[in-house]
């Protein structure tokens, strides 16, 4: 029997069970939390992820945040298939804007084929759409690419900066393992007007290099790991004017539901964190993200 406090959208998804491949993971969604008490963003999403047995409509995944406070979404693209489908969903739903890019792990496979100056001038094209607010996710990745694949990392993530630059839309980073490398990057091209660390990873440093820069903090559901002090020491220093939240969806839901599959309707939990951590109140924490979020990438409607 489904658990009445998963959203309705998702219990499909839920009943599947668990694969022989993952083990014992967990496939049930986690129940809704307590709805928010002023409307928030999540500024970074996956709905062509599917991380569930039946995959979950857009405009369903996008009603069960609403009924929790979470009004909007940032749908993410990390290859030409994902940011097709991008385009395609913020026409679909008034509700999503949209990023598009080449993933810093993916970018080496394109080279490999060469196909990656073909697919960053499909990046471009798609970027015109009017819904369409960002670059991204691009960035470095030192954990999963290495050897020569760095080489068409760098490359790549120059190149979406000046694609971000020349349409004037905001840059979304991928950083993993590589902090003082991408900001390097970032000075020697040039960052554009505004730049997010998506699923911020970095430490009271990197938070204090962006509070300097006017980059925004984005911290997912990592902030309430056990062992993330890394970030909570990050979001006590990072100006509140550039910090915003997001799921990452299907990844890195939050405690206490950490290795269950993740949606937008869990960015409360993460508020509530960061309300808690930062001894605000969870109200004025809400709308500064949300205004935050409307800065970094443009009003909704």
């Amino acid at each position: 029997m489904c658990n009445p406090m998963i959203p309705a959208a998702y219990r499909a998804s839920a009943a599947g069970g668990t694969s022989e491949s993952e083990g014992s993971r967990q496939r049930e969604f986690p129940p809704a939390p307590e709805p928010l008490p002023v409307p928030v963003m999540d500024n970074h999403t996956h709905l062509d992820f599917p991380d569930g047995e039946a995959p979950v409509g857009i405009k369903e995944a996008l009603d069960a945040a609403a009924a929790v406070g979470v009004q909007g979404a940032v749908q993410v693209g990390t290859d030409l298939e994902s940011s097709r489908f991008t385009v395609q969903a913020v026409d679909l739903d008034e509700r999503l804007l949209g990023a598009v890019a080449l993933h810093p792990n993916d970018a080496p496979r394109y080279a490999a084929r060469g196909q990656l100056e073909e697919a960053l001038a499909e990046i471009e094209q798609l970027a015109a759409h009017p819904r369409i607010r960002a670059i991204g996710e691009t960035g470095l990745d030192f954990f999963r690419t290495e050897g020569e694949g760095l080489a068409h990392q760098r490359y790549s993530f120059r190149r979406h900066i000046d694609i971000a630059k020349r349409l004037d839309l905001t840059l979304q980073i991928h950083d993993r393992d590589a902090h003082s490398d991408v900001v390097q990057v970032l000075k020697e091209e040039g960052a554009p007007e505004r730049v997010v660390f998506h699923c911020f990873s970095g430490d009271e440093e990197l938070a204090a290099t962006c509070n300097r820069e006017g980059w925004w903090m984005s911290f997912a559901g990592t902030l309430t790991f056990k062992n993330a002090a890394n970030l909570r020491a990050a979001l006590a220093v990072a100006d509140p004017e550039l910090i915003l939240v997001e799921t990452d969806a299907p990844f890195l839901t939050p405690h206490p539901h950490r290795g269950r599959p993740n949606a937008s309707y869990m960015v409360p939990y993460t508020v509530r964190a960061m309300a808690e951590l930062t001894n605000r109140d969870l109200a004025s924490l809400c709308a500064g993200l949300s205004q935050n979020t409307v800065r970094a990438y443009g009003k909704w409607d």
